[in-house]
Formats: structure tokens, sequence, C-alpha cells
């Protein structure tokens, strides 16, 4: 008998529609098959049942499920020999167990196996939002819901690969197609139906994963730079009351604008502890001492971290942890004392400071608090991203340090709030898991993990572009978590606000002239301006061939190149910061334009001029992200998706490789209109390591 229910072996996809009765599963099954012209497999139950209720008015009983099942099976295999590339089935076997066991509570044990051995490609589960149609074998209309939860459940059970289908006859017709032509794409790449589900349920595009698996392949084209951006070419350079002037426009302005600071805060603070948990995993406490350890390893930080730590924002805390950790603290000797000091910061059971996102760590010591990097954040957002007496901060975090920081924002925010006679809305969004990356092997196949699955990892920071696009202001400033200060605020201040009122400015001017390129008034007189201000203020020339264009074809091009966002990147001089800096890139066309770029992103015979920048990429932006119509930019428009970085990491001892997105200020910045302006050194003061929280911007003054 068990033979009578085996499916035949296929290369053809097989669809199957799964659920309830009288939602639409017929329907789709011929739809998809005249869409992809090949065959449906018929519900063999049905013609069954309705002759049997021509001839006698029963309807189904149990012993009618064997034979049903048998015959729905037949069916199947035989249009398997006919159909091409699908084989659309109107319903399976899990249908019949399922219907069984909800209105016999009980399902033949031989039809129940071969449920659960039957395989296809892909389940549809249609929903019961699907118009209900009475018939003479149809019951039941009042428990649909619950039938579709038994459904369901089923299916998770079996761990069967299935989307639910809704809607209407079009939408989901439209929706299947799609989603049929996306498993052919991912069965092509090397997925699995498993895979595929995964994949659909992450919302991530079946052609950015064929773009990832292509560059992982083959690599990513090297950048082609230039020259460096110096000064008077690529970096405008300000004076103090060039500053104020330009700050002070912001003010004037700033009442009809909508605010937002863009902070930037989901990674952990691992790499700012590094060379500490390094020292606990290396250190042999009853064979050495610190100072052999330092000079075996020849780590300077460390020993810089013990003779200062008493300046750390964090240290009387740590201190009262690290004495429970000896019995007798205040006779121990001092090498014990800092072991158990550095033990207490970095333990799991105590601080776990290196495992916590930097924006909750204690960066500042005031005279009467301890202030974090989100305080010294929200602090600056009253300070310059305050309009109409309303301030908007955004950070991007992990969901899992979200309620962290909710915690510190609610307990400082309302102060700073009646202080400054304001209102403060600060929100927080998660990178988007659709702009996670997939991991390869060395071989170029995904990378799976011991229980199979595929890997994915988060893909970079360049993933924040579509955080960004959502924020919907006309000014936002960015600045990285760690870019904070104790003193000087009111110098960082007037260059934030200075970069706003020169952003403004050029956008003021790029709206004027995109409205007039709309009208018909333009002349040729117009034109040759706007030439002019393209390429005196926003670094861009025009093609040398220019004069040539018909008039039509000038104003097309000049629209497509002001018709973008713009921002305004600070730029310090470069004082040996890792990270990248301004250059002038040229792509495969023979454009010429200014762009943020790494190390990595350039070949090494290019590297001399790299090290002949003079300027460092703070992560100071002001960004314009709306249109002279007042609309928003689609972000992920401006992407350069030929940038990006190929990283090699290591999971469970096996190598493997993946694409990181391009950097938010590098790539995925590559097409907006961009002005870099030289700031002060003073404004930035990133803390990469621990030690950094010793340099004067951030000790008190006293």
């Amino acid at each position: 008998m068990e033979e009578n229910l085996k499916q035949k072996s296929t290369e053809v996809v097989k669809i199957a529609f799964y659920g309830p009765e009288s939602t639409g599963k017929t329907t789709l099954a011929q739809q998809l098959a005249d869409e992809f012209q090949s065959l449906w497999v018929p519900e063999f139950a049905r013609d069954y049942l309705q002759k049997k209720w021509d001839a006698t008015q029963q309807i189904c009983q149990p012993e009618d499920l064997l034979p049903i099942a048998i015959g729905q099976i037949q069916l199947e295999n035989e249009a398997l020999s006919k159909a091409n590339q699908y084989l659309f089935c109107d319903t399976n076997l899990l249908v019949t167990k399922v219907f069984s066991d909800i209105y016999y509570g009980y399902c033949d044990p031989i039809i129940a196996s071969a449920a659960k051995d039957h395989n296809y490609d892909l389940v549809f589960l249609t929903d019961v939002d699907f118009p209900w149609e009475k018939d003479d074998l149809r019951d039941k209309p009042e428990s649909r819901q619950e039938s579709l939860a038994v459904f369901e459940q089923e299916l998770i059970k079996n761990k069967t690969p299935y989307i639910k289908l809704s809607g209407n006859k079009e939408e989901r017709l439209s929706k299947a197609i799609n989603i049929i032509n996306d498993l052919s794409k991912a069965k092509k790449i090397g997925f699995n139906s498993d895979d595929f589900i995964e994949i659909y349920h992450r919302k991530i595009n079946i052609e950015t994963l064929e773009h990832q698996f292509q560059v992982l392949r083959n690599g990513l084209p090297k950048i082609h730079i230039d020259r460096p951006a110096v000064i008077k070419d690529g970096i405008v350079t300000i004076s103090n009351e060039e500053a104020v002037y330009h700050a002070n426009y912001f003010d004037e302005k700033k009442k009809n604008l909508k605010l937002k600071k863009f902070v930037p805060a989901s990674g952990a603070a691992t790499r700012m502890f590094k060379f500490l948990n390094e020292f606990l995993q290396d250190y042999k406490p009853t064979e050495e001492s610190i100072n052999a350890y330092v000079n075996r390893k020849k780590n300077k930080n460390l020993s810089l971290f013990l003779v200062a730590k008493e300046k750390f924002a964090f240290h009387d805390a740590v201190l009262e942890t690290a004495k429970t950790l000896i019995s007798d603290f205040d006779t121990a000797n001092k090498d014990d004392k800092d072991y158990a000091f550095i033990k207490a910061m970095l333990s799991p059971k105590h601080f776990n400071f290196a495992s916590k996102p930097k924006g909750v760590l204690p960066f500042h010591k005031y005279d009467n608090r301890i202030a974090t990097a989100i305080e010294e954040h929200l602090i600056e957002c009253v300070y310059y991203a305050t309009s109409n007496d309303k301030s908007y901060l955004h950070f991007t975090v992990s969901e899992e340090h979200k309620n962290e920081f909710e915690t510190i924002v609610n307990d400082i925010k309302s102060k700073f709030e009646s202080q400054n006679n304001i209102s403060i809305s600060v929100k927080y969004s998660f990178q988007d898991k659709a702009t996670d990356v997939i991991a390869v092997d060395l071989k170029g196949n995904p990378f799976r993990e011991d229980n199979n699955q595929l890997l994915f990892r988060p893909g970079g920071h360049g993933a924040l572009i579509k955080n960004l696009d959502n924020l919907r202001a006309d000014i936002i400033f960015i600045k990285n978590i760690d870019n904070v200060i104790q003193n000087h605020a009111n110098e960082v201040t007037i260059y934030k606000k200075a970069l706003a009122g020169i952003l403004i400015q050029i956008q003021e001017n790029t709206f004027n002239y995109l409205r007039l390129l709309d009208s018909d008034l333009v002349t040729n007189e117009n034109l040759n301006e706007i030439v002019n201000f393209l390429a005196s203020k926003l670094n861009v020339t025009a093609p040398d061939d220019f004069s040539k264009y018909t008039k039509e074809s000038k104003i097309e091009y000049l629209q497509n190149i002001l018709n973008r966002p713009i921002r305004v990147c600070g730029m310090v001089k470069n004082e040996g910061e890792p990270g990248g800096g301004p250059f002038w890139v040229r792509d495969q066309k023979g454009n010429v334009f200014l762009q943020i770029i790494e190390a990595s992103q350039v070949d090494e015979d290019q590297l001399k001029i790299l090290e002949k920048a003079t300027h460092f990429n703070p992560v100071d932006l002001v960004c314009g992200t709306k249109n002279y119509q007042g609309q928003q930019f689609d972000l992920t428009q401006f992407v350069d998706k030929n940038t990006g970085f190929i990283v090699e990491k290591n999971k469970n001892g096996k190598p493997l490789k993946a694409f990181e997105l391009p950097g938010l200020w590098n790539g995925a910045m590559a097409k907006w209109l961009t002005v870099f302006v030289e700031v002060p050194l003073i404004t930035f003061n990133p803390v990469k390591t621990v030690n950094d929280l010793l340099k004067p911007a951030h000790q008190s003054p006293n």
C-alpha cells in the first residue's frame, strides 16, 4: 500500500497549495500553470467525493481517505512526466492528513507517514481572507480561522518550507509569480528551499544576493584616486569670523526647518578594550609580574592605562567591585589589585564593558555626575539641533542594547528639557535584517553552520543608509557615538552650525537653479551660470563637449547633476588616525569627483597618493535629503553598488568571506553632491581605545 503513495523523483520544481477549503488553491494552481505554461494537478478528492454525493448523498468517511490519497499521488506522478520546469499541485497529502485530524480526530498511519515524507520545493499556505464559496462538499465556514491555525501548525511541526499568501485574487497571483521567479533564481545560485524561505522572511532581494556572490567570487573593482583633496583643491577653509557668519545664517533659517541629529551607535565596544582583553587571556599571574608581561608583549597601552586609571570616569565604581574579588584587598600587592580591577571591568559577571555599546559607558567625570556618550550627544543636540523649541535625536542601536539606551535617556532627558525650556524627542532604529549579507566558504559556496543553516552577517554601517532614509527631516546632523567632548562644547557647536549654514546656502542656490531649469525662462546665459556654480561651489566640472550639447540636453544634464542629496562634511588635518580621507576620484567615464576613501578601496600602486592626504574624515556631516520640491530622496538610489569591502572572518574554526556594504559616508553617499570644509581638530575627539579617554578633550580641566 505504501508503494502507491510514493512520490517520483524529479528535477521539476513542485509547488503545492495547502490550506483550508475555499481558500483559492485551485484558482491559483490554474493561474500559475497558465502563467508559466506548465501543468497543474487537480484535487482528486473533489471528483471522488462529488461522485459519491451525487450517487448516495453521502459525504466523506474515514474509509474514503486512503483511496483519495492514492488517487492524488497518482495524478501528481503522472503529471510529472508531462510538466516542464514547474508542476503546480492544487493540494497534497498533508491537506488530507489535517482534514482527517480535524474531522475524525485520527489519521491512518500510512497517510500520516506519507504526508510527512512528501517533499515540495515550496508550499503556499492559502489564507482564509478569500471569499467563502458554498457547494455540496464544503461546510464549517464559521471556523475558518481555527482551521487555518491547525493547518499552519502542521507545517511548522513538519518543518515544511512555506509562505502564506493573503489578499485578493490579483494580489495573490502577483505575489506568487514574484516568489516563484525568485525561488528559481535562488536555486540557480545554490540555495535549497529552506534557504529560500529564510531569505524570503529576511526580505533580502535575490538580485542583491546574486551581486554579493559575484563580488565575493570576482572581487570588487578598485577605486581610482586622481589626487588627494587639499585646501583650495576640494577642501574649503573658513575663518573663525566666517564660521560665526555661517552659524548665524543657520540660526536665522532654522525656525522654518525640522532638524535631526543621527548617531550610529550599533556596535559593541570590543575594540575599545582589545588590549585589556588580550591581557586577561595571556597574563600568567602565578608566573610573572604585570611589568614582565608588559615587556614580553611590548604593551605600552596597558602601562598607560594602569598608571592613569584613577582618571577614568568609571574608576571608583569598578574599584568597589574589584575589592570584592580579593579577600584582603587593602593588603594585596599592586599586581593583584590591578588584575582584579581589569577583571571587574571586563567580566560578564560584573561591568562587562567590552560587550556593551560605547554609548552607555561612563566617558566623562564632572563635579556632580558621571556622563555617558549618550548624555553628551543629548547635550550637543540641544545646542545645535533645536528649532522652534524642539530637538530630535536618533540613535541606531542593536536590539539587545535598546533598553540600556532608553534607561539612560529617560533618566536625564527631563532635566535637559526643563533647563533649556524645550522638548526633546529621542528615537531608535535597528539595522534592517534585509541588509544582512551572505557569507561564503573559500570556494565561493554559501557558508553553512553545523546545523546546515546559512550564515548571514550584518552588512556594516553602510546598511544604515536605510535608517537615514527614514528620518524625514530638512537638515540632518551626523556624528559618531564616540566623537564627543567634555570641554569646548561651544566651539563644537559653532562649527556644526557653520556646516549647516553652508549647506542651507548651497541648497537654496541649487533649488533656485532647479526651479529655473523647470521653467520656460531658462537662457543660455543661465545655463553657463549654473555650470560655473557647479564648478566653483560643488566641485563638479561639466563634460569637455558640454558646449556642443543641445539646449535640451544641457538642461537634462544639469537637472540630473543638481537634483541629488547634499552633504557638507567637516574635515580635520590628518593626525594619523585610522580611517578614510577626502580624495578626488576618477570613474570609468573619466569624470572626477570628490569622495571619502578608505585604504582598502585602492590598489597598492595608489597607496603613495593615499599617503599624500592632508586631511581626515571625522564623520562630521550635515545632510540635506529632500529635493527642491520638498520630497524625500530615495537615498538608496545614490549608492555606488560597485564599492564596498570584502572581509575574511572565521566561524567555529572555519574560514569564511563576506561582503560589507559601501560605507555610510563612503560608497553609500558616493553620488551625493559633496562639499568638504576644514574644521578645527578640537571638534574631533573619537574614543577608539579606552586610553583615548585620557586625552584633554575627555578630562575635566580642574
